[in-house]
């Protein structure tokens, strides 16, 4: 008896779940304030994590930049102090663990407990598979997958003691569905994806609902970091890499909103369903039609080329 009467609360839980996104998918949200809080960005020198500074300097925020460039870093300080934010900056370098457990001890003494992470930093070798060296690869997972354990390590402890905070996880739509010669990449966001998921099921295991969770998965931004990667050029249209800006607010709705997951834009839901659902030679057979088979291959000429100029 009990089995049925938790079946029927799963289906009432279920049937209200779907019709929340539903409605949530046409309205707009209320948005959540972070005024005051304390935000730690990752990768803030780069593009996107630039422009997530700026977007948590409107909104309030106080700023903890880090980024293993530092004069980059130090522009983005720059223009978020410009609107008016208090920031930290600190130059760590994401590949090592002890670096980051460092750095964070420090943010702790020296500045306060972050109540939202943001981690957004994220790297690609750029070499096929077997041209690359080892230690590209490493970093690539290092970088992009397992600093989210050490980053989480060394914040969630104070935001489960407040039962208050949010982690903010900028995966890939490569970490739902894949193709191919970027395999260190496409593991290191498949692992934050799971990373972040199971993360996620557990502070609700242990009641901890003011803690929330973003899992952000965007289609290639327009960013440079992926210059060259070209699908089939009738489609080119349909599906254009991402303006890094419209990237950026998308997904601070998503936050602001405390929605668990965004797929950017919408269209990427399709073929992370249809990897599911499909059989593997359905997939491969839309693949090749689309020219997602191939369309890397341009970014890692450029990306050799890069390199064999600059040794």
């Amino acid at each position: 008896m009990t089995v049925i009467l938790d079946l029927l609360l799963m289906l009432v839980d279920l049937t209200y779940s779907i019709l929340r996104a539903v409605v949530q998918t046409f309205l707009q949200p209320r948005l959540k304030s972070v005024d005051g809080e304390l935000c730690l960005i990752t990768g803030a020198g780069g593009a996107l994590g630039r422009l997530f500074a700026l977007e948590f300097a409107r909104e309030k925020a106080r700023l903890v930049l880090w980024d293993c460039n530092t004069e980059a870093n130090e522009q983005t300080a720059e223009l978020a102090r410009e609107l008016g934010a208090e920031v930290r900056t600190y130059t760590v370098d994401l590949s090592r663990r002890l670096g980051i457990y460092e750095a964070a001890g420090r943010v702790r003494a020296e500045v306060g407990d972050v109540s939202i992470l943001v981690n957004n930093a994220g790297v690609v070798a750029g070499r096929r598979l077997l041209d690359c060296p080892d230690e590209l690869l490493e970093r690539t997972l290092l970088v992009n997958c397992h600093a989210l354990f050490w980053m989480t390590k060394a914040f969630l402890p104070q935001m489960k003691a407040t039962n208050h905070g949010h982690i903010v996880t900028i995966a890939s739509a490569l970490g739902l569905f894949t193709t191919s010669c970027v395999e260190d990449y496409c593991a290191s966001k498949f692992g934050a994806v799971g990373f972040h998921e199971s993360l996620a099921h557990e502070l609700r295991a242990d009641n901890q609902h003011g803690v929330k969770t973003t899992l952000v998965c965007p289609y290639i931004v327009d960013t440079g970091m992926f210059a060259g990667c070209e699908i089939r050029k009738e489609l080119r249209g349909l599906i254009p890499p991402l303006d890094p800006l419209y990237t950026v607010q998308q997904s601070m709705k998503a936050i602001l909103g405390e929605q668990e997951m965004i797929c950017i834009p919408r269209l990427m839901y399709i073929p992370f369903l249809a990897r599911v659902l499909l059989p593997w030679e359905a997939n491969v057979v839309t693949y090749r039609f689309m020219g997602g088979d191939k369309c890397m291959l341009p970014f890692i000429k450029k990306a050799e080329m890069k390199t064999s100029m600059s040794s």
